[in-house]
């Protein structure tokens, strides 16, 4: 036997099977070392309480979604959706891993490199890929940083995820070979995804997996929206914590809004759904304002665009914009009436059946009546909305919906016809965020108006026979707003 021994493979990262250069490779036991420390490390190690699994549906949901998958698919060789890995963020640094949500939404797991095999004909055959738990039986435990145990904790067994899943659980070894037997695969993942060990098909094929997730995602059953409730009550806590911030003070950090809030998110769930946009003053008219590292005076407008991401990955999505100092001046309180009035137009046409884009259509006929009605719009509205015009959009700016689940923007990947240009149906939730934004350099509104920037952003559900606004309990109407900052 010889003196010193290394790893028996090299470490991976959380993309499925397959060695890759290992970005922790500094921190790990990477010099060689003594047997006597290979025997020492393998010795005195008790039992421990078993890991928990990640929040999921049901098996039979599970279940019901591949199928349903599966039967939009109609094909005879087998389908991919792989989790992916962890990206690195700078030199050795990996941000934390967020399994992808079409592989959560078909399997509930939330592990990085984990590969679901969707069988062409039946789901006894569906079968989910895993990397296989280390345990403290080799030297990986402690030489392997991106999976051994103490460095990421001890992880389920693979014998745990089958039966809280309802799927077949095979290590991740095994892949390889059940495709050569297959022979052939639909390829869909994130990018990230090595792809070194897994064969791919066509990348038009792997669009039409994508999209036909994206739009099974577009209706979302009991268990979703159970979730979704969840997610977006824990988010309007959030706002409320960062009223609490507010209260009293003269000004305020927008650092200190964007805490306030992670840290409500970070206690319910994984953390803010997406980057929290805290802007304040002249930062509001910044879309995706991110840098959240200015002060607020209590004059000023903030425009807080948040949400909550629980265990699930489901995420809430709001915006509401107040005045730090409690109360409205007149030139805010004006603009918040025009889009507040535009919110509740568009509300007011969301039912089942209707066109999806009919509330784009009546956001923006009602903010270029505002437009005009603050003295901004250079032309009359009914110009401005003509298909040669749109000179409204210099402060409309962006699109003023979109749907939401797994993902803040969810079902992106939906074809044209069934999403942004088809008709809305009962069970699908989106976004209504009207807003209006006036550059602090825009030289053709009046002065008062300059660099302020208001968006109102409920969270709605599709019923049968209208809409149900999810984010009710949240104020939006000023006196409401005004009275909720005092309260």
């Amino acid at each position: 036997m010889s003196e010193t021994r290394s790893p028996t493979e090299p470490a991976r990262l959380a993309n499925g099977p397959g060695p890759v250069p290992d970005p922790f490779a500094a921190w790990s036991f990477n010099d060689p070392y003594s047997d006597r420390l290979v025997a020492f490390m393998s010795e005195g190690w008790g039992s421990l309480p078993s890991p928990g699994i990640a929040v999921a549906p049901p098996p039979d949901i599970l279940r019901r979604r591949r199928d349903a998958l599966r039967a939009e698919l109609g094909c005879d060789v087998p389908a991919l959706v792989t989790s992916g890995r962890a990206p690195v963020r700078n030199d050795d640094v990996v941000y934390p891993v967020r399994a992808s949500s079409d592989y959560v939404y078909l399997t509930g797991d939330q592990s990085a490199g984990g590969v679901l095999c969707l069988d062409p004909i039946s789901g006894q055959g569906d079968v989910l890929y895993l990397d296989v738990p280390e345990g403290r039986t080799g030297t990986e435990f402690y030489s392997d940083a991106a999976r051994g145990e103490l460095w990421v904790g001890p992880q389920p067994s693979l014998e745990a995820r089958e039966q809280a899943l309802g799927v077949v659980c095979r290590p991740a070894a095994e892949l390889a070979g059940r495709l050569a037997e297959l022979g052939g695969s639909i390829l869909s993942g994130p990018p990230e995804t090595s792809l070194d060990t897994l064969p791919a098909g066509s990348a038009a094929e792997a669009r039409r997996l994508t999209g036909l997730v994206s739009e099974l995602r577009l209706i979302k059953d009991e268990w979703e929206l159970g979730e979704l409730r969840h997610a977006i009550e824990v988010t309007i806590d959030g706002f409320g914590d960062v009223r609490t911030l507010l209260r009293g003070r003269s000004s305020v950090n927008e650092r200190e809004v964007e805490i306030a809030f992670a840290a409500r998110a970070r206690r319910e769930g994984t953390g803010p759904g997406y980057h929290v946009i805290a802007a304040g003053g002249h930062h509001a008219t910044t879309l995706h304002w991110s840098r959240n590292d200015a002060t607020i005076g209590a004059e000023d407008l903030l425009l807080l665009d948040a949400g909550v991401e629980l265990n699930s990955l489901y995420t809430g999505d709001l915006t509401r914009t107040w005045p730090v100092g409690g109360r409205f001046s007149g030139a805010q309180r004006q603009v918040y009436e025009h889009v507040l009035a535009a919110e509740q137009a568009a509300l007011s046409c969301l039912r089942a059946g209707a066109l999806f884009r009919e509330h784009y259509d009546v956001c923006a006929r009602v903010l270029a009546g505002g437009l005009a009605d603050l003295g901004v719009l250079p032309v009359a509205p009914e110009e401005s909305l003509s298909a040669d015009s749109g000179l409204h959009r210099r402060w409309t700016l962006c699109a003023p919906g979109h749907m939401l689940g797994l993902d803040v923007h969810d079902c992106s990947q939906a074809r044209e016809d069934r999403y942004i240009g088809g008709r809305l149906r009962a069970g699908m939730v989106l976004t209504v965020e009207p807003g209006l934004y006036f550059q602090l350099g825009d030289e053709l509104v009046p002065p008062a108006l300059r660099g302020m920037g208001v968006r109102v952003e409920d969270d709605v559900l599709i019923t049968e026979d209208g809409y149900e606004v999810l984010s009710r309990r949240l104020p939006r109407q000023i006196d409401e707003l005004e009275a909720w900052c005092a309260s």
